[in-house]
């Protein structure tokens, strides 16, 4: 996946908004990896690991013995994880630039991971090919990704409607699937996997960092919406200052629905 196929700004803004994210999804991905058993000892590959802030918990649970490798095709914000895993003092990751189109990694993994990465995959079979491909014999593949439709607020707000519409649009030109989390189960089933399994998350947020998402994301994908002409720069200034104050107003609500899928090689 090249820069030009990625919907969403990269770089040290790239990497905040990651860090928004993960800071917003980190207590059911934890509840996920509990469920899964991840801890010490194991080999584990993070694809697509953006900021490596997953990376960086899986580095701590993994201890003593495991180790995570972390690949992402945006050298600037893997130079930005590097940085963070150093400050930590964390010695068992390490950061590698590679495309999650071209991986071609030796099944050497216990646990293989990807969030948030097939959804803007051209080629999403082959991005879970070569998850699959890097793990061992029984070992797991997990992924955690998008269902956009299930994205809604209340009470109504035209802003936050029409961050959902240009969001989808924009991912579909790019060749990307913002649903893709609905098909998830039968891909898996499709690659050959055993034992899928599939939950499904939705997290409502009515305050806190949980409703700055829509907004922040409206802001780094605005770049990809104008070069797609689907809205002009006064438009979506107008949006995101919308959102903004949505985004202040307590009484409101955002559920997010997110997919998780499980099989084993």
């Amino acid at each position: 996946m090249t820069q030009d196929k990625y919907v969403i700004e990269g770089g040290q803004k790239g990497k905040e908004r990651l860090q928004l994210l993960s800071c917003v999804m980190q207590p059911t991905t934890a509840q996920l990896f509990d469920r899964l058993g991840l801890g010490a000892g194991m080999q584990v590959l993070d694809v697509g690991c953006g900021g490596g802030d997953v990376t960086l918990d899986i580095a701590r649970r993994v201890v003593p013995h495991g180790h995570v490798t972390g690949v992402d095709f945006d050298a600037t914000i893997l130079g930005l994880a590097c940085r963070d895993a150093k400050m930590a003092g964390l010695c068992n990751v390490e950061f590698r630039h590679v495309d999650a189109l071209d991986l071609d990694e030796a099944p050497v993994y216990d646990f293989v991971y990807a969030r948030f990465l097939l959804t803007h995959l051209v080629e999403p079979g082959r991005g879970l090919a070569g998850m699959i491909q890097s793990t061992k014999l029984s070992g797991l593949v997990v992924v955690e990704d998008i269902d956009f439709s299930g994205y809604f607020c209340y009470p109504h707000c035209a802003a936050f409607d029409r961050y959902l519409e240009l969001y989808a649009k924009v991912v579909h030109l790019k060749g990307g699937d913002s649903d893709i989390g609905l098909k998830l189960a039968d891909m898996f089933l499709q690659a050959g996997l055993a034992e899928v399994g599939v939950q499904v998350v939705q997290p409502v947020h009515r305050a806190g960092e949980g409703k700055r998402v829509a907004q922040i994301t409206l802001e780094r994908i605005g770049d990809a919406v104008k070069t797609a002409g689907l809205a002009g720069a006064e438009e979506l200034a107008a949006t995101v200052a919308e959102l903004a104050e949505f985004t202040a107003r307590g009484h409101d609500y955002q559920p997010a629905a997110c997919l998780s899928s499980v099989g084993r090689a």
